[in-house]
């Protein structure tokens, strides 16, 4: 088998913050203009619109707006450029898009005290009666 490797570009570290601000702009409009390719490759057209991704984009980014070091601001735009590239190169399958990015990674948690949901009240005075 042959494999080609690709090679991955590293941007230059940005030399002030300012220069890292620009950055981040700059891939939020990439990000923003590449939804509806995203859209279109895991036809999420039934599930959320174009606003709602663009704000979950905007979500993403805000939650290190608190950040002010310029070298850690590239390494989490570096890291957000190769989430985008994943999904734009269909490298994630369809849940796991809606799973992180429609639907929010904390409706993917379960609640673990929920197992006795379906039960009837005389099972669960049985197994009270039967435990303790």
């Amino acid at each position: 088998m042959a494999f080609t490797t690709r090679a991955v570009k590293v941007p230059p570290n940005s030399a002030t913050l300012e220069e890292a601000r620009r950055r981040t702009f700059d891939f939020f409009k990439t990000a923003c203009r590449s939804i509806p390719t995203i859209m279109d490759i895991y036809n999420l057209h039934d599930i959320v619109t174009v606003s709602q991704l663009r704000s979950t984009i905007t979500s993403e980014i805000r939650k290190n707006a608190h950040i002010t070091n310029s070298k850690v601001i590239d390494m989490l735009l570096f890291k957000g450029m190769e989430e985008l590239n994943n999904i734009v190169e269909h490298a994630k399958q369809r849940h796991h898009v809606i799973g992180q990015y429609v639907l929010g990674r904390e409706a993917l948690v379960q609640d673990l005290d929920s197992k006795d949901q379906g039960v009837s009240d005389f099972l669960k005075k049985f197994y009270a009666s039967n435990y303790s």
